[in-house]
C-alpha cells in the first residue's frame, strides 16, 4: 500500500514536471505547443538529457522515462 502511494505520487510529480516543460519551451518557442507529439517529446527527452532546469531530483523521476514514455504521458493530460 505504502509502495502504491509513492507510485502515484511520483506518476503526479513527473505529470506537473512534464507540464513545466512543456511550458518553459512553449515559451521560448511558441509554435513548440503545435508541434506533434513525437516532437514534443523529443524536446523535453532533450531538456531532460542536458538538465537544463531541473533539481537532481526531478531529474532523477524524468531521466528513466523514454521518448515514448513521455509521448504516453503527455497524450494522458
Amino acid at each position: 500500500m505504502l509502495q502504491d502511494k509513492r507510485s502515484d505520487l511520483e506518476a503526479e510529480k513527473r505529470k506537473l514536471l512534464l507540464e513545466r516543460l512543456m511550458r518553459d519551451l512553449s515559451a521560448s518557442d511558441p509554435d513548440f505547443y503545435y508541434r506533434s507529439t513525437s516532437e514534443v517529446a523529443q524536446g523535453i527527452e532533450q531538456t531532460v538529457a542536458r538538465g537544463e532546469g531541473l533539481n537532481a531530483e526531478e531529474r532523477a523521476l524524468l531521466a528513466p522515462l523514454s521518448r515514448r514514455d513521455i509521448q504516453v504521458l503527455l497524450s494522458l493530460h
